[in-house]
């Protein structure tokens, strides 16, 4: 299934590296590198799915999410939040804005990219 993809990470090497797999899956791929940039891009491209980091600059992607989990005309897109950040409490705060998944780094771009197919088909 092809869908419309957005990263929102703010570091360089793992955008790029995640950007290539799910282009070579046969996605398209949107980039941005801070929360605001990537509210925009929500609006212009009208993505199926987000992977969200949390620790962006400008907005944290606990407001972005936020954000589009406010809008109803954005409900549908699917969010993978990625963090660094493992606790439960941090895994927590995510889900309950409306995250549908939550990944913590380092994780395995492979594993990534399943668990973005699995959730873009169960939709």
């Amino acid at each position: 299934m092809s869908a419309k993809i957005l990263i929102a990470e703010d570091e360089p090497n793992i955008a790029e590296a995640v950007a290539f797999l799910l282009r070579r899956a046969g996605h398209e791929v949107h980039v941005a590198s801070d929360g605001d940039e990537a509210l925009g891009m929500v609006e212009d491209c009208r993505p199926d799915l987000v992977l969200l980091d949390v620790m962006l600059p400008r907005k944290s992607g606990y407001e972005v999410c936020s954000e589009i989990r406010g809008r109803a005309d954005w409900r549908h897109v699917k969010i993978i939040m990625l963090s660094a950040r493992g606790r439960d409490a941090e895994v927590t705060k995510g889900l309950s804005l409306g995250a549908d998944l939550y990944v913590t780094k380092p994780f395995s771009t492979r594993d990534l990219i399943d668990q973005v197919d699995a959730l873009l088909e169960r939709s």
